[in-house]
């Protein structure tokens, strides 16, 4: 064999590894269909999984349910029959639990060499692929009609009684938002958990209704159900878009922020398939995609932000404890149901 031969024979063999690498790692071929119980957004979920048939031939069906927290209980109640592949978007607190209960299956995608250590398990349980900074969303005209058009500067500042039966927050129950949102008053309040429930029991007498999912909260406030409603501020970017005159987006001081993860769920049907999608999504062409499609940030440090999107190193954030507010989450959620009256 002439050396021209064997460096083709090399580029050609070199080729087909990285597409392996890249879309399903060195095992079995990945094929077939995957089922996702995924908690992004429709439009999202329309074009990603789109983007992932067409660049591994894996077929997909899909669960949408934009509450992490309703999927997490499916995923459990499913235990002795997964019904699932993939469980993808809602924040790593949602995942961790079930990979602690031994209802993921540990996965070390070749592309989670890209992922900072903050962002993923250790052994392959969930892996963050994406962020999202907890802002505030206001409708213009209900903020200049009934607040004065003063924004929140601080989360303190949704106490003051203008704001009575005025503000919508996502579901701390149901929604990784609602209750990130209360693990950020709590490293505010320097893990002063007294202090963090009294500031929700006061914020509850301004709060007009708990809704089930955050983009929900999202729409109500667009359609000037209530005049504001804490949120994501990815989200809130995509809304602003349709009408850049109806809401607005701010970011108050001392505010917290997710890792959107991926996990696999034990005892799926199409391993290769799910680990494809793994795979996939790690991507540096996903992570573009879904900054497109969703303005949210990627953890992938060659993915760049969304135009005007607020990134973490431009906002004040609280010093979050990730780990501890996924050890404690369910403990919080039953302290702060008592402190609002509400089971």
């Amino acid at each position: 064999m002439t050396p021209e031969l064997d460096r083709r024979t090399f580029l050609k063999v070199a080729g087909a590894t990285a597409v392996i690498i890249a879309c399903g790692g060195a095992g079995q071929k990945a094929t077939g269909r995957i089922s996702i119980y995924s908690a992004l957004n429709e439009s999202t979920n329309n074009q990603l999984f789109a983007a992932f048939t067409k660049a591994t031939g894996v077929e997909v069906s899909v669960l949408p349910l934009a509450a992490a927290g309703d999927l997490q209980t499916k995923i459990t109640a499913e235990k002795n029959n997964p019904q699932a592949d993939i469980f993808v978007g809602g924040s790593s607190e949602f995942h961790d639990p079930l990979g602690k209960q031994g209802l993921l299956e540990a996965y070390q995608s070749p592309n989670a060499k890209d992922v900072a250590a903050q962002f993923k398990e250790s052994s392959g349980l969930w892996t963050g692929w994406y962020t999202g900074i907890f802002g505030f969303i206001s409708n213009t005209s209900r903020l200049n009609k009934d607040i004065g058009g003063k924004k929140p500067a601080t989360w303190d500042d949704l106490l003051d009684p203008a704001w009575n039966k005025k503000l919508i927050l996502p579901d701390p129950i149901k929604t990784g938002g609602g209750y990130i949102f209360i693990a950020t008053q709590i490293f505010r309040f320097g893990r002063d958990e007294t202090k963090a429930m009294d500031y929700m029991k006061k914020l509850h007498a301004n709060i007009l209704s708990y809704g089930p999912t955050s983009p929900g909260v999202i729409t109500s406030i667009s359609n000037g159900e209530a005049a504001g409603a804490p949120n994501w501020s990815h989200d809130i970017l995509t809304e602003k878009a349709k009408d850049p005159s109806k809401i607005d987006l701010n970011v108050p001081k001392d505010t917290g922020f997710e890792v959107g993860a991926v996990s696999i769920v034990k005892g799926t049907k199409n391993l290769p398939g799910a680990q494809a999608f793994v795979d996939w999504v790690l991507t540096k062409e996903a992570g573009d995609l879904n900054v497109k499609l969703s303005n949210r940030g990627s953890v992938r440090k060659d993915v760049s932000p969304a135009p005007g999107a607020p990134t973490l190193d431009q906002v004040s954030l609280v010093n979050y404890d990730r780990q501890w507010a996924t050890d404690n989450k369910t403990r919080i959620q039953k302290l702060w149901q008592s402190a609002v009256g509400i089971q």
